[in-house]
């Protein structure tokens, strides 16, 4: 009778022990999984939310920022920036923003009343222009009546971001902003700027190799865009009208054909996806090709297609100008 005693109190202690381990490794278990979850939703909120205007600042702002904040862009690709109105989308989206980052130059002129109107303190702005010697409005063209522009850039042609080397200067804003805004990233930061900012000299030194055989070529252009690029690498844009259209007016035409006969011009150039038959009609009645120049307002999102719209121009500006 003891030794059956003895055996059942054993099995009793052996029982409570394990139940003991059992309900420590449990509590272990739930702890774990809570201090998981706070650190998940701890993540969520640590996670910088980054509005961007515009495409091309938003390809230099995804390629600083990769995966460590979540980017929104404002003006979605393809909309002309120009004459855009704000939506009460982006009055939300500025209004739970940390970093808004903005090309400046005037260029967002709606801007203004959307950061107004979305009341965020703490809101951090970049301009992605800061530092950059901007250049007249106007290109050198043949015009009728200059005062007939119905959009007038008074800071200075905005459009630095088709220059590789004030693309890089882009870059460098923006990355000096949201380390300022951010500084917990700023390794990540620092390490996809410096990444990008080489894919940049490189394409400049590809520019810079390739145009170097065609220099002084003239070309025209049916948007002013491209005023940067062509004093970069010593060529001469002129546009006929500042802004791509649809359909060209009388008076631009006659522009296109007075700039052709003056300066000797070798190309056209027309914005990828506008279809315009009168501007087909005068490349033939002038004997001049047609050829794509992309000013990265339309596009793919992916930080990469920077380079592929670019090189892409150079193919085509060097093509032209033979």
């Amino acid at each position: 009778m003891l030794g059956n005693y003895i055996k059942l109190t054993i099995r009793s202690r052996r029982s409570n022990i394990l139940g003991l381990i059992m309900l420590l490794l449990l509590s272990a278990g739930i702890l774990s999984c809570k201090e998981s979850n706070n650190k998940i939703e701890n993540n969520t909120q640590d996670t910088p939310k980054v509005v961007i205007t515009f495409l091309p600042v938003y390809l230099f702002t995804k390629a600083v920022t990769g995966d460590v904040a979540d980017v929104e862009i404002l003006v979605p690709p393809g909309t002309d920036i120009h004459d855009y109105q704000a939506t009460p989308d982006n009055v939300k989206a500025i209004a739970t923003a940390n970093v808004l980052v903005k090309n400046g130059l005037g260029l967002e002129a709606f801007l203004t009343g959307t950061v107004k109107n979305a009341q965020n303190s703490k809101l951090v702005e970049i301009d992605a222009s800061k530092s950059i010697k901007v250049i007249n409005d106007i290109s050198p063209v043949e015009e009728t009546n200059e005062k007939d522009h119905k959009y007038e850039h008074t800071a200075g042609n905005p459009h630095v971001w088709l220059d590789p080397v004030f693309a890089k200067q882009q870059v460098i804003n923006i990355r000096d902003g949201l380390i300022t805004a951010d500084p917990g990233n700023k390794t990540t930061y620092q390490a996809n700027a410096a990444a990008y900012i080489q894919e940049l000299d490189n394409l400049n030194n590809e520019f810079r190799r390739t145009l170097q055989k065609t220099p002084n070529c003239t070309f025209i252009t049916f948007h002013d865009a491209f005023p940067y690029m062509a004093k970069r690498y010593n060529l001469k844009q002129m546009a006929v009208v500042e802004i791509p259209e649809d359909q060209l007016s009388p008076a631009d035409v006659q522009n296109a054909i007075n700039a052709v006969k003056k300066y000797k011009v070798k190309a056209l150039f027309s914005e990828p996806g506008i279809d315009n038959k009168l501007l087909t009609s005068l490349s033939q009645d002038l004997q001049l090709t047609v050829y794509p120049l992309n000013s990265l307002e339309n596009g793919e999102t992916n930080p990469q297609y920077y380079f592929q719209a670019m090189k892409d121009n150079l193919k085509n500006l060097a093509t032209g100008c033979k």
